[in-house]
């Protein structure tokens, strides 16, 4: 067996492409957070909702097990440093991805997701000879998380996504 130290830079990069395709904070400059941003935790301590949590290296970051976004703009207001765009700009072109182990996909009638949408994003086709299949409305879903906690089977994910996704509609 080696005793050859782990190279985690290597590892890090296969973590770091699943973190990359979810939001970190709304209304971040991206290209500027890492280099920016001095893990004060000024936006941490701000949120009414306690979504943002440190991750990895100790950078602020959205986790929506905890709760939604509610776009209230406190944790831009609170950072010191010139890392937020104006409130006035969309606040992430992140949305709502529902993933194949969804209770629904397993034909098990559940609709938490649904009813936690306050946009109404999230709406069920009917199938025949299944249970009704859930789909989300892109131009609806403002990615603010509401649906990520209440899923009891974990299949729901907030991230930069394209138009084209097969459970999402125009």
């Amino acid at each position: 067996m080696s005793h050859a130290p782990i190279n985690l830079s290597r590892r890090q990069l296969f973590i770091h492409r699943k973190i990359t395709d979810k939001p970190a904070l709304p209304w971040i400059k991206e290209a500027q957070f890492t280099d920016l941003c001095t893990q004060c935790g000024a936006c941490i301590k701000q949120c009414p909702t306690g979504i943002i949590r440190p991750s990895d290296g100790g950078f602020p970051r959205v986790d929506f097990e905890h709760g939604e976004c509610t776009f209230c703009y406190q944790c831009a207001e609170a950072c010191p440093e010139p890392l937020f765009l104006p409130k006035a700009e969309p606040a992430w072109h992140a949305r709502a991805v529902i993933e194949a182990s969804c209770l629904a996909k397993q034909n098990i009638d559940c609709r938490s997701c649904g009813d936690s949408c306050e946009p109404f994003a999230i709406s069920f086709k009917l199938a025949v000879g299944a249970v009704a299949q859930p789909q989300i409305n892109i131009a609806g879903c403002t990615g603010c998380g509401a649906c990520v906690s209440v899923c009891p089977a974990s299949a729901i994910t907030i991230r930069n996504t394209l138009l084209g996704d097969a459970n999402v509609t125009e």
